[in-house]
């Protein structure tokens, strides 16, 4: 069963602006309206990477419309679709997914925002823990990549969320662009030399957001993203930076069952509102 955590709305925006900034490694735009936050991609007009997040808009009809319209006028002005992550406690109005759908918005699936609860759940790995055959190799810098590291992490994460096949070099090429943040740490698991799992840490002021986390099809079910998991966590000093968090797409049952064993709590469930 899912555990869950509550907190306050100063703790979740700190959270989600902290994540949007962390999306933003590398050449990405963070533009901080008061109201809301906004990713912006220059290269890249898939809607994840061009969103709204944290907002904070008036209940009054009026006032609403005025600040949705300004967004609006804003994606328009970027060239991209308008897209917004409604917060899964503390969204501002309280029914800000539904005035969205009544103005063109559609959920196309969202999640839970996880929060570490139980750090001892996620301990670093122990030797000879991983198993035979098992190679975890955490990366830091650019210093500590081994030949196709970057690339074989880019066709983890292209497999594991169905990305289409040319997406892993483009996958790998971002990776590699943050190889020298001192703020970002990758792990990758090989099976036999075969890249099988991987996962990236992301962390600064206090908390640190894990993403990227994955696993090849023919690897699943193996606790090898958990091995990831804790092997970026500890590369990361997460245990000691404070709060650490990450998102699960809705109805990804493995990887909530995961979580929640390596102490994750659910801060809630939102949808993720397209327009259009």
């Amino acid at each position: 069963m899912i555990r869950t955590v509550i907190v306050d709305d100063a703790t979740l925006r700190a959270l989600e602006r902290h994540e949007i900034r962390a999306h933003a490694i590398p050449g990405r735009e963070v533009r901080d309206l008061g109201h809301a936050v906004m990713l912006h991609d220059p290269r890249d007009a898939d809607p994840f990477w061009n969103r709204l997040q944290s907002v904070r808009w008036p209940s009054d009809v009026d006032a609403f419309e005025t600040r949705l319209a300004e967004a609006l006028g804003l994606f328009l002005a970027l060239a991209r679709q308008p897209h917004v992550w409604p917060s899964p406690a503390h969204s501002a109005p309280v029914d800000l997914v539904e005035r969205l759908a009544k103005n063109g918005f559609r959920d196309i699936g969202g999640g839970h925002l996880m929060m570490l609860e139980h750090p001892a759940a996620s301990a670093p790995i122990r030797p000879g823990e991983a198993g035979r055959g098992i190679s975890v190799h955490a990366i830091r810098s650019a210093a500590d990549v081994r030949d196709r590291d970057t690339d074989d992490m880019g066709l983890v994460l292209a497999q594991s969320f169905g990305a289409l096949p040319d997406r892993g070099p483009e996958l790998a090429a971002d990776l590699r662009r943050t190889l020298d943040d001192p703020r970002v740490a990758l792990a990758l698991v090989r099976v036999d030399g075969e890249p099988a799992a991987c996962a990236k840490a992301t962390t600064f002021d206090g908390l640190t957001y894990l993403s990227s986390i994955g696993t090849r099809d023919a690897f699943r079910g193996r606790g090898l993203a958990g091995l990831a998991t804790r092997a970026v966590m500890a590369a990361a000093g997460a245990r000691e930076a404070g709060r650490t968090y990450l998102g699960v797409f809705s109805g990804n049952e493995p990887a909530l069952r995961l979580y929640t064993r390596l102490g994750f709590a659910s801060v809630g469930e939102s949808p993720d509102m397209l327009f259009g």
